[in-house]
């Protein structure tokens, strides 16, 4: 059986590439609030993300304010999926033993 991806295994990564999966795109502000972390260390979720290829960020301005948006990339999602599709997996073998006792 393949190892889970320990990038998206940590909590708060899984909460925010779930949340991208189903939505189009998400601004900072949306993600912020709706995860309850802190500007820096969702920050720093993001760019572990984004560098890995998981999701895509722009950056604009709406007027003088800064607005960024987060979305989920194919790659992000292929890896999202893999990972329910692993999980899934050990949750089975677990069912299974529990047949055999």
């Amino acid at each position: 059986m393949a190892e889970l991806d320990r990038l998206i295994h940590e909590p708060a990564r899984l909460r925010i590439l779930t949340i991208l999966a189903g939505v189009e795109a998400a601004d900072f502000n949306f993600l912020l609030n709706t995860l309850g972390l802190t500007k820096g260390n969702l920050s720093s979720h993001i760019d572990r993300l984004e560098k890995a290829g998981y999701v895509k960020v722009e950056k604009s301005f709406n007027g003088r304010v800064p607005h960024t948006e987060f979305q989920i990339t194919p790659e992000g999602r292929e890896a999202l999926e893999e990972y329910w599709r692993q999980l899934d997996s050990i949750r089975n073998l677990g069912s299974k033993a529990e047949e055999k006792e």
